[in-house]
């Protein structure tokens, strides 16, 4: 981070980044949970972003950045369903391990960190205009 000049708004703007990038994998993966696979090992795996804090020395300030986006080490789930087209011999397909749940959790706490960030920028935007006004 070396020569970049980090403040409020540049922290939070990553920051809602980063939370973006959170509720599009949260919603990849609901998009894909009723997925089937006639192979265990073409079966949809849920993915995850994985995150990673950048301290800037010169400020003080931290900020995230989205490291990676990795696929979760999770096992598909045979499921018996014998006219299903893409069956194997034995009547089975491979469903995507997508806890339904879970990824709505993790889309309405994305989106309540994001909807967090905007009204920390609308208020760190009011305080410079209140000063501004002042002189």
């Amino acid at each position: 981070m070396a020569g970049t000049d980090l403040n409020i708004f540049s922290v939070a703007g990553r920051a809602m980044s980063a939370q973006q990038v959170r509720m599009n994998t949260a919603a990849s993966n609901l998009a894909n949970a009723s997925a089937v696979s006639s192979k265990e090992s073409d079966a949809y795996r849920p993915i995850k972003a994985v995150f990673a804090t950048q301290m800037d020395k010169a400020t003080g300030l931290a900020t995230v950045n989205v490291s990676s986006v990795v696929r979760a080490d999770a096992t598909p789930v045979r499921q018996h369903d014998p006219g299903n087209p893409l069956a194997d011999e034995n009547g089975d397909v491979w469903a995507a391990p997508v806890d339904e749940s879970a990824e709505m959790v993790e889309m309405l706490d994305s989106s309540r960190q994001y909807q967090n960030l905007v009204e920390t920028l609308s208020t760190a935007k009011q305080l410079m205009l209140d000063t501004l006004r002042m002189k």
